[in-house]
């Protein structure tokens, strides 16, 4: 028998819609640099900004490193003659600005805060998520927000699991849920620590075998099913 009364949300790409964030703000400031921006440019900076960002969860590089190097390694391979740092500055202040939601995504955790207690754990800036977050009115919404920075850990290490178990009033994670769109972070950190785990898909990506979710949906408003339950549901509920 199983019941899920802990839900731990992921926020970028789980709850805020990042990409459409992301995108607005690069289109915007490439266009200020003179630069029409490609899909072949937008390639080259998602490869070099996932490489940096897997480098951090895997505690190879501090957070700062990327942040201080994506932008500088993306215009040294393109020749541009810009800033990098300038346009990371300027880009940092357009994210903390963006509030794009997951559709459905407002209306799914209002109904699942009556009745279970619903938590944030995302890596990032604190600042930059607090924003984001208070700008879409999620704040209200969870009783407690984990962002990697405060933390001193990121997903999908143990310490910060631990951290967040820690400041749980009566936590248990037989009664626990993480939801999130990584394999690499949400996943495998709830694996780690023995929670069972949900994996937010909407684009159908392909499965690792090495990282198999509890669960698996297309659409945030599955959890319904999920978490009012106490059977265990199949894997998959697409």
């Amino acid at each position: 028998m199983k019941h899920y009364h802990f839900l731990l949300f992921d926020i970028d790409d789980t709850i805020l819609d990042f990409k459409a964030t992301e995108n607005s703000a690069l289109t915007f400031l490439f266009e200020q640099q003179g630069i029409i921006l490609t899909n072949q440019i937008k390639d080259q900076y998602e490869h070099i900004n996932h490489s940096l960002w897997q480098a951090f969860e895997r505690n190879e590089i501090d957070r700062n490193a990327i942040f201080t190097s994506r932008f500088p390694l993306l215009f040294k391979e393109l020749g541009f003659a810009v800033d990098g740092l300038v346009f990371e500055k300027n880009y940092r202040c357009l994210l903390n600005k963006g509030d794009d939601v997951i559709d459905g995504s407002l209306n799914v955790l209002k109904e699942l805060s009556l009745n279970h207690s619903i938590y944030a754990v995302t890596n990032g800036m604190s600042k930059t998520q607090y924003q984001r977050m208070e700008s879409a009115n999620l704040l209200p919404l969870f009783k407690d927000i984990f962002v990697s920075e405060d933390t001193g850990y990121q997903k999908p290490m143990q310490g910060y699991f631990d951290y967040v178990f820690e400041r749980i009033p009566n936590f248990s994670i037989q009664q626990s849920l993480i939801i999130g769109d990584s394999l690499s972070s949400d996943i495998l950190g709830g694996k780690t620590v023995g929670m069972d785990t949900c994996w937010f898909n909407p684009n159908s990506k392909p499965t690792n075998p090495s990282i198999q979710p509890t669960y698996q949906i297309k659409k945030l408003d599955q959890l319904y099913d999920i978490v009012s339950k106490k059977e265990l549901l199949p894997k998959n509920t697409f």
